[in-house]
């Protein structure tokens, strides 16, 4: 489960908005007790993920509060993925404030760039012909809203759309693994 930052419904329960703020985190389904109900008034609006790997790519992060182990590998790949000069430990506010750039342009519209297939690491995401496939284990695994449904095989060479935002990319590289569907298994 996951939020970006606030409610993005109305009363109504209708989505009205995007994200709230540029806090967009990943956070456990169960947590101390706590029970919610989903879309509650003036509370913030709940995002469900297949995976950690669907968030990934969707720019979220985990949570440091309900998920403090992942974030702080999370933290620290992300520290390690800066260049040698930029290696201080960064608060989540920095990760937030520089995530939010790479993930959403001027217009709200989401960023994505080009590379080749070869360029990433496992748990990844990219678009082929209008679908979203994971990056796992030398292949490609079709994504729907209920599980990976198919794995292909496509040349290391090949140019895909990247949907994981760069510097997810850059912290998956450096050794954080996302926790994957168990579908993923199946093919």
């Amino acid at each position: 489960m996951g939020n970006r930052g606030g409610a993005l419904h109305n009363l109504n329960r209708e989505i009205v908005r995007q994200y709230a703020s540029r806090r967009w985190i990943t956070c456990l389904l169960e947590f101390k007790g706590r029970r919610r109900s989903v879309m509650s008034p003036n509370r913030y609006t709940e995002l469900f993920f297949l995976d950690e790997a669907v968030a990934l790519a969707a720019g979220h992060r985990p949570c440091a509060e309900c998920r403090r182990e992942k974030f702080n590998a999370f933290k620290e790949a992300w520290t390690y993925s800066r260049e040698p000069s930029e290696q201080n430990t960064p608060s989540a506010d920095q990760i937030d404030i520089e995530l939010h750039r790479a993930r959403i342009d001027r217009l709200k519209r989401k960023v994505t760039y080009e590379s080749s297939l070869g360029s990433l690491p496992d748990g990844g995401f990219v678009q082929i012909e209008g679908s979203s496939y994971l990056v796992w284990d030398n292949a490609l695994l079709l994504w729907s809203p209920g599980g990976y449904v198919r794995k292909i095989h496509a040349p290391k060479d090949r140019i895909v759309t990247i949907l994981t935002p760069e510097p997810l990319v850059r912290c998956i590289r450096q050794g954080y693994r996302p926790e994957v569907h168990r579908s993923s298994l199946l093919l």
